[in-house]
């Protein structure tokens, strides 16, 4: 197989892999519809929007900060030093992957205590932490490190059936991108944002 071949193979791969996350059965309502329907609901009554992850979970949340601010909302990354104070009316969207990080597990309890609405992402919802800290939760059934942990400790196969192609948190990380592009485009809609009005708001500085 040349190396453009095995690229290629390699690439539906983990497309594939991918798009079975929005297909795989859950108990729990499709993570795009309660996406567009919060963050709308943020922006029908004027809130604003703070995002928050860790690690390339974060990198992820970032990317969608950016396509929001292009939508016309008024959406901060938590920890930029130009974010305001969370408080009521706001929307924060979170994700924990395996299902509770501390920090962000802390995160969510302040923007709660401020008034703030608060959506956790997560593929582990049946989890100790997303009842306590999220107003709602969005299920997005991926392989994470937590899980990859777990199956290192029942099987050394490498080829086990229910393994990723990507490692680690890769296939939930992935499928954030996915969801988010997902979610741009319902909400643009939604919206009524056209591609031109969005693109106008794109930075110059670069």
């Amino acid at each position: 197989m040349s190396g453009s071949d095995a690229a290629a193979s390699d690439a539906a791969a983990i497309c594939a892999q991918i798009a079975a996350v929005f297909s795989a059965p859950s108990a729990h309502p499709p993570a795009r519809p309660v996406l567009v329907s919060e963050l709308a609901a943020a922006a029908a009554r004027g809130g604003r929007v703070f995002v928050h992850g860790v690690g390339r979970e974060g990198l992820m949340m970032r990317a969608l900060c950016m396509r929001l601010a292009h939508l016309g909302l008024p959406a901060h990354c938590v920890g930029d030093v130009t974010a305001p104070p969370a408080g009521g009316g706001d929307l924060l969207v979170a994700s924990a992957g395996p299902g509770a990080f501390s920090t962000v597990d802390a995160i969510c309890a302040v923007a709660r205590g401020a008034g703030a609405r608060v959506l956790l992402l997560t593929a582990r919802p049946e989890g100790d932490f997303p009842p306590r800290q999220a107003d709602v939760v969005a299920h997005l059934p991926a392989q994470t490190m937590a899980d990859e942990e777990e199956e290192a400790k029942a099987t050394e196969t490498e080829s086990a059936p229910s393994r990723a192609k990507l490692p680690m948190g890769s296939l939930y990380e992935g499928a954030m991108f996915v969801l988010f592009e997902m979610v741009v485009l319902e909400l643009a809609r939604v919206l009524g944002q056209s591609p031109a009005q969005m693109r106008a708001r794109h930075t110059n500085l670069e």
